[in-house]
């Protein structure tokens, strides 16, 4: 195989000295201050309460992030009872693709726990309003441990909060059909796995992207700077991309991007 030309080369390695300089920047904050790097529309504080209008997204590691609301109702996806915010959220989405993504024990007093796989042949579908946060799943299929299909073994989950629709495409496998897509409406936000092997390829990552056409894309499930590197290159010059050095941050329609956008937050392991 031939050696990566040297512009990719240069390109691939600059991103993984940011990426390492951004975890060690973000081992140093505790919370989510202005970034001055970033655009003014993300460049937004986590306060003590989300702004009418607005979503909290923190990236807690993985797949898992943490939705909160204007209204203090807080979500936390591919919830696997190890990656969690110092509360206890409201409501948790998982996949069972891996357990990193699941847990078969979730705290009791989780009040609502949306399994994303089907069970005896029988489809989740949700349909979860608590306050000011709406919750529905679009289901896709995921390869099984014999390399066949397990049809319905993964949830995209969407969260309607803030005025803004934010998909978490949990463990996906495959591209979107037509169907999918009117399944998900419009949608702003995406957060999508890009490690390119235990998911999507990159290359089919990116056509989902662009299926999609999201106002902001928040790449997860990296495990490491090399992955997101190759990712990111992938990319070349078709979206622009910030890198955050703080794990969160506040959105609101008003604010985003008019055209797609890639949001990199530290904690990707």
């Amino acid at each position: 195989m031939l050696a990566a030309p040297l512009k990719l080369r240069k390109f691939v390695a600059a991103v993984a000295a940011l990426f390492a300089a951004m975890l060690v920047a973000a081992a140093a904050h505790g919370s989510c201050a202005p970034v001055a790097a970033l655009p003014v529309w993300l460049a937004a504080t986590l306060l003590a309460e989300i702004p009418p209008g607005h979503v909290g997204i923190r990236f807690l590691g993985h797949a898992s992030f943490l939705i909160e609301s204007p209204k203090g109702v807080r979500a936390v996806t591919d919830y696997n009872g190890y990656l969690k915010p110092e509360s206890l959220p409201d409501i948790v989405t998982m996949n069972h693709a891996h357990p990193s993504h699941y847990t078969d024990s979730p705290d009791p007093a989780i009040q609502h726990v949306l399994r994303g796989w089907a069970v005896d042949g029988k489809i989740p579908q949700y349909d979860l309003t608590v306050q000011d946060v709406h919750v529905f799943n679009v289901p896709t299929n995921i390869r099984d441990w014999n390399g066949g299909t397990e049809y319905a073994g993964n949830s995209i989950f969407v969260f309607e909060v803030g005025d803004l629709c934010i998909a978490h495409l949990g463990h996906l496998h495959h591209t979107l059909t037509k169907e999918h897509l009117a399944q998900l409406g419009p949608i702003d936000v995406v957060l999508a796995p890009v490690d390119g092997t235990w998911t999507l390829d990159v290359e089919g990552m990116i056509e989902v992207i662009e299926a999609i056409h999201p106002e902001l894309v928040i790449p997860m499930h990296y495990f490491t700077e090399t992955t997101l590197s190759r990712f990111l290159a992938k990319l070349g010059d078709r979206w622009p991309v910030h890198v955050s050095e703080v794990p969160c941050t506040v959105l609101s329609r008003a604010e985003l991007p008019r055209q797609t956008e890639v949001l990199v937050l530290p904690g990707g392991g």
